[in-house]
C-alpha cells in the first residue's frame, strides 16, 4: 500500500510475487481437481499438490505422508485437538495448555470442556516463559495431550519445545505444537525435537489465505480421522473436501522460499528490530515484553506507560502495527498474554507490537521510530495522567 509501512507481519504478510507467479496457473488454465486422476487436468493438479507436500515436509524435516492440508492454522488446531479428544477417550480426557496460547487452541480446548474433557492451564512468568517442573507435575495418568506453542504470536516470546516434548514423551502424552509464527522464521525440524503434530499457516510466511497444513508423525499414534469433516475422504481421511491447489501450491513454494532465505531474513530482521528497541526505550516508562526471553527475530511488544495503544497508532497513521492478536483485535478486553505476564489493565492496553517482515528497509524502522516517538511525546504533554507520574505522584 503506497505510503505505509507495513510492521503487523504476526497478523498477517504479503503475497511474495514468486509465490504469485507459482499460483497462477493453477488459477487460470491448470484448474483440475487433484482428485479428478482419469484425466490429464486432474493428474497435472494432483502432482502440482505432491510437489508442495515435499515442499512443506522439507522446511519442517517431515516426509510427505506427514503432512495433511488444511485451510490454515486454525483449522489445522481443532482437527489436531478434537482428533486427539476423540481418538483417546479410553486412555483420558485431560489436556494440559498454557494461559498465553493462541484463542484458536484455548477456546478449542474451552469447547471439548464442554464435552468431558479436562484442562491445565500453565502459567507463564514476567517474561512469558514456561516453568517445566510444572508441566511435568501436570501430567497425569490420563492426560492424553500437552498442547504449547512455539512461539508467542504477541511477544514472539520462543517455549523451549525439545524439553517440552521430552517431558510429554517420557510420560507417553502427545505433544501439539502451534507452530503458525515461528515455521519460516526459525528453524524447527519436528521429528528430530519430538512433535507428534504441528500446525502451519501460508499466510504467516508470505503465502495465500486459506491455506496451511497439519503435520501428524508418522510413528505416532492416531488422531480421530474425519474429527471435523466427512465426504470424499481426501487427505488419507483426515480432511474431507476438494483440494485448495492454488493455495497448497503457494503454501509449498512459500516453504520452498522460507527454507532458502530464513537465516539470512532472521539475522537482518533481528538487527532493525534491536534497531527500533533501542530507539523507543529512550522514551520515559517504556518497556520491551519479554525481552529477557529467547524471542523470534523479528517480534517486538512494547509498553508505553500512561498511554492507550490505539491513541498512539492513531497518531502515527502511516505506521501498520498491533495492539494484540489479530484474531482479537476488535475487543475491547486487554491482552490475555500480557495479563498472564503479570501486566495490568493499563500497561495491557498501553502495549504495541511490532512485527517485522522480509520487505522492511533501514527507511522504514528509522521513520517508524521518529512517527512513533512523535507521537508517544506529543500525547503526553497533553496527558493529565503523564503530568502525575512526572511529578512522582503515580508510578
Amino acid at each position: 500500500m503506497d505510503g505505509l509501512i507495513y510492521l503487523d507481519n504476526n497478523a498477517t504478510t504479503p503475497l511474495d510475487a514468486q509465490v504469485l507467479e507459482a499460483m497462477m496457473p493453477y488459477m487460470t488454465s491448470l484448474f483440475g481437481n487433484a482428485s479428478s486422476l482419469t484425466h490429464r487436468a486432474g493428474r497435472a493438479a494432483a502432482a502440482a499438490v505432491d510437489i508442495a507436500r515435499e515442499q512443506v515436509a522439507a522446511l519442517i524435516g517431515a516426509t510427505p505422508k506427514e503432512i495433511v492440508f488444511t485451510s490454515g492454522a486454525t483449522e489445522a488446531i481443532n482437527m489436531a485437538i478434537k482428533g486427539v479428544f476423540e481418538h483417546y477417550q479410553t486412555k483420558g480426557k485431560h489436556f494440559i495448555t498454557c494461559l498465553t496460547e493462541h484463542k484458536a487452541v484455548l477456546d478449542t480446548l474451552a469447547y471439548l470442556a464442554k464435552k468431558g474433557a479436562e484442562v491445565t492451564y500453565l502459567p507463564v512468568d514476567g517474561q512469558g516463559r514456561l516453568d517445566l517442573r510444572l508441566l511435568e507435575e501436570a501430567i497425569r495418568p490420563d492426560t492424553v495431550l500437552v498442547a504449547l506453542m512455539h512461539a508467542n504470536n504477541e511477544t514472539g516470546v520462543i517455549h523451549p519445545v525439545e524439553a517440552i516434548a521430552a517431558i510429554a514423551a517420557k510420560h507417553d502424552v502427545l505433544f501439539f505444537c502451534d507452530a503458525t509464527q515461528g515455521i519460516g522464521k526459525v528453524p524447527l525440524n519436528a521429528p528430530a525435537v519430538g512433535i507428534d503434530l504441528l500446525c502451519v499457516s501460508a499466510h504467516k510466511l508470505y503465502g495465500p489465505k486459506g491455506a496451511g497444513a497439519l503435520y501428524i508423525r508418522r510413528k505416532n499414534k492416531r488422531i480421530q480421522t474425519g474429527a471435523l469433516f466427512h465426504g470424499g475422504g481426501q487427505e488419507n481421511r483426515y480432511r474431507a473436501g476438494t483440494l485448495n491447489v492454488p493455495g497448497i501450491v503457494g503454501l509449498g513454494k512459500a516453504a520452498e522460499l522460507a527454507a532458502h532465505d530464513m537465516l539470512a531474513t532472521g539475522h537482518r530482521l533481528a538487527q532493525l528490530r534491536d534497531e527500533l528497541e533501542a530507539a523507543l526505550t529512550q522514551l520515559p516508562a517504556t518497556f520491551i515484553n519479554g525481552r529477557q526471553a529467547p524471542r523470534l527475530p523479528h517480534v517486538s511488544n512494547i509498553t508505553f506507560r500512561h498511554l492507550k495503544a490505539d491513541q498512539i497508532m492513531a497518531g502515527a497513521p502511516g505506521i501498520a502495527l498491533a495492539s494484540g492478536s489479530a484474531c482479537v483485535s476488535g475487543t475491547r478486553d486487554p491482552s490475555h498474554v500480557l495479563k498472564a505476564m503479570g501486566l495490568t489493565d493499563a500497561d495491557a492496553h498501553a502495549s504495541l507490537r511490532f512485527s517485522l517482515g522480509r520487505f522492511n528497509t533501514d527507511d522504514d524502522i528509522r521513520t517508524c521510530t521518529a512517527q512513533i516517538s512523535a507521537a508517544v511525546e506529543r500525547l503526553r504533554e497533553s496527558s493529565p495522567v503523564w503530568q502525575l507520574y512526572e511529578n512522582g505522584k503515580i508510578e
